[in-house]
This record gives C-alpha cells, sequence and structure tokens, in this order.
C-alpha cells in the first residue's frame, strides 16, 4: 500500500530514541491521513485501484466488514507473515495496520462518488499526487515500513531476490486473487502503478526529517 524507500534502518528503539519525535508523530499521522484521503478518492474516482485496494474491495463484496476493518485485518494477517523472516515492527508499521483503515473509513464517509470521465481523471491524477505526498511524510517520519512494504524488504533479505521482483509478484498475487473476487481493476490501476513511485519520490527528498545523527 505505501511505497517504502529506504532512507533509515532502525530498530524500534532506535526510532524512538533518534530525537525530534514531535515533527516526527505529525509527518506520521500526516502522512497517513493523506494516504488515506487518497485512497478514498481513488475508489470514488471509480477507474480502478491499487493491486492491495482491489484485493481489499473484492474481499468486502463477500464479508459484511467496511472496508477500513478488512484493510485493518489483512494487514494484521500481513504482520504475522513477519515473524519468519525475523521482522520488526516499528510504531509506524502498527499506526499504518491501525489507523490507515479508521482514516479510510472516516473519508469515504463524506467523500461523494465522482461522475463524469474528466472529473474522475482529474480526481486520480490528483488523489495519486495527494497519495506520494502522504506517503513521502510516512517514510520520512523514519517510523518503519508498513506491514506490505515490511513483507516485501523482509522476503528480499530471506532470498535474496530482487526487490522488484519480490513486489511485482506480490502485487500481481493480491491483484489477481483480487480480481477474482470481484475487486475493480481499471485506468486507475494502471495509473497508479506506473506514477506512485515518481510522485513519492517528488516529495520524499523535501519532506523527509533530518535525523540528529545525519546532520
Amino acid at each position: 500500500m505505501i511505497l517504502f524507500m529506504t532512507i533509515t534502518n532502525l530498530t524500534p528503539r532506535q526510532q524512538l530514541a533518534s530525537g525530534r519525535l514531535p515533527l516526527r508523530f505529525f509527518n506520521l499521522f500526516a502522512g497517513l491521513s493523506l494516504y488515506a484521503l487518497a485512497m478514498a478518492m481513488i475508489i470514488r474516482a471509480q477507474l480502478g485501484v491499487d493491486p492491495w485496494d482491489v484485493l481489499h474491495l473484492g474481499i468486502a463484496n463477500h464479508v459484511p466488514l467496511s472496508l477500513g476493518t478488512i484493510i485493518i485485518l489483512v494487514g494484521a494477517l500481513v504482520l504475522l507473515a513477519w515473524i519468519p523472516l525475523r521482522q520488526w515492527p516499528g510504531l509506524g508499521t502498527i499506526a499504518n495496520t491501525l489507523y490507515l483503515g479508521v482514516a479510510l473509513d472516516f473519508f469515504l464517509r463524506f467523500l461523494p462518488v465522482i461522475n463524469g470521465l474528466g472529473w474522475q481523471i482529474l480526481t486520480l491524477v490528483v488523489a495519486i499526487l495527494i497519495n506520494g505526498l502522504g506517503g513521502a511524510l510516512y517514510i520520512g517520519s523514519h517510523f518503519g515500513p508498513g506491514p506490505r512494504d515490511g513483507l516485501m524488504t523482509g522476503l528480499h533479505l530471506r532470498t535474496g531476490l530482487s526487490l522488484r521482483l519480490i513486489r511485482t509478484a506480490l502485487e500481481l498475487s493480491v491483484l489477481g486473487i483480487g480480481w477474482l473476487l470481484g475487486g475493480p481493476v481499471g485506468l486507475g490501476t494502471v495509473a497508479y502503478a506506473v506514477l506512485i513511485g515518481p510522485a513519492t519520490q517528488l516529495f520524499v527528498s523535501r519532506t523527509s526529517v533530518r535525523l540528529p545523527q545525519q546532520h
């Protein structure tokens, strides 16, 4: 769900001891809030969603739970896969798992469905930019990767396979399962895959909190 670019590789204790906590906490939750807003906008644009949300929405077709609750439960299941990979969740990992779903349900409650192709495309593009900013703020808070990105990096460390190969395999897998469950695949899915990396890169150097030891 959030593209994780390794800026620091801190243990949970180091994350809390690295200083500038007020700013980093603000960026963490501001980033997650913007990310949730962008997710809600992409869903309301009705042009397709990112691969993990294809899975989440596919599951939502079959269980009587809110989308946010499904995201929390899937994130928790993904965290269980960290155990054999010997990955340690950071504060950002836990916040991502719990807060993102709550924030998404909040925004979906108030955002209307977007109609008209021009408005849908505009909403999609703006949402991807907001997503990039949110992801950059989250990454630059140095509180660890989200559960899905941590799974990717953990598999990379344990198998030696390239991050690109593992990410592609994971996202194609969840995309396929989500599509079979009825999740929406479309222009938005392709646009997200192509644009989210550049959008996040655009903001990450401008929003990353400089830790005291980095001066």
